[in-house]
């Protein structure tokens, strides 16, 4: 008897929308935000401690109920504003070099670290 396989499951937008979403990018990375959002991001450069604000200029696209708007690349005067929610690291990960036969093994770990942000605001 043949095993019935079924197709994979579509993966679902992560993003609870009110109407108005934006897509911004920082740390070489791209998010899909709407206010009400948490999402980790790379450690952002300077000081910075858990309740600050911080503000991402550099949006991509930003859709309201009534207009879309895409930017070439960035879309100039928009910003989307958050909340530092935690500063910690993500688990550790370990990365092994081996070659057989030759006494080589070199072991490194290593943490990243990241903020969790809370979108408050689309502007």
């Amino acid at each position: 008897m043949a095993a019935s396989k079924t197709a994979p499951k579509a993966r679902k937008t992560p993003v609870k929308t009110n109407g108005d979403i934006s897509i911004i990018e920082t740390g070489g990375k791209q998010y899909l935000v709407s206010e009400g959002t948490k999402i980790k991001v790379e450690a952002i450069k300077g000081e910075h401690k858990v309740g600050d604000s911080v503000t991402f200029d550099k949006v991509l696209l930003s859709q309201s109920t009534d207009a879309t708007t895409v930017g070439t690349p960035f879309i100039s005067g928009a910003a989307v504003v958050g909340e530092i929610t935690k500063i910690s690291r993500h688990p550790k990960v370990t990365v092994i070099k081996y070659k057989a036969k030759s006494r080589y093994y070199k072991k490194r770990g290593h943490r990243q670290p990241f903020f969790e942000v809370q979108i408050s605001k689309i502007a």
